[in-house]
């Protein structure tokens, strides 16, 4: 596997990560609202990873098909928060959020050292990304 795949494919479990806590906690939460919001927020990852995969492809190398250990252990988190919380939804919210961040800081870190037909496929994902870190930051702050 070559260092160009290997920077492909932990994107490619970040945003797995992602997209299936929105999953999780689409069906974690009663607020019809949320649900439609963390519906349409795995969409989103699915396109990024979507793209990522095929670049992948393109390079006869085989994508990543997992998420990561820290992925799932904030799912476990979040749980846990929710449980305890007199306010589970914004626990959710909050990691959510969080998770957002680390998607974000990764794709900022891999554009620092990507090469040129990675940089620009992350270019072309970035605002996706971006949108989906600004859309949670927001949620968060408005039920804080």
């Amino acid at each position: 596997m070559t260092s160009k795949t290997a920077q492909l494919n932990e994107l490619i479990e970040i945003a797995r990560d992602g997209q299936r806590f929105y999953e999780h906690a689409h069906d974690a939460v009663e607020d019809v609202r949320l649900q439609a919001l963390f519906r349409d927020m795995s969409r989103a990852k699915t396109e990024v990873i979507q793209a990522l995969t095929g670049k992948v492809v393109d390079d006869h190398e085989v994508p990543a098909t997992g998420g990561t250990f820290a992925g799932t252990l904030r799912k476990l988190y979040a749980d846990t928060l929710a449980t305890l919380s007199s306010d589970g939804e914004a626990a959710y919210v909050a990691q959510l959020e969080a998770a957002e961040e680390r998607i974000l800081h990764a794709f900022e870190d891999a554009l620092a050292s990507a090469e040129p037909d990675v940089r620009a496929l992350l270019v072309a994902e970035m605002p996706k990304v971006r949108a989906g870190h600004e859309r949670m930051r927001e949620l968060k702050q408005s039920l804080q």
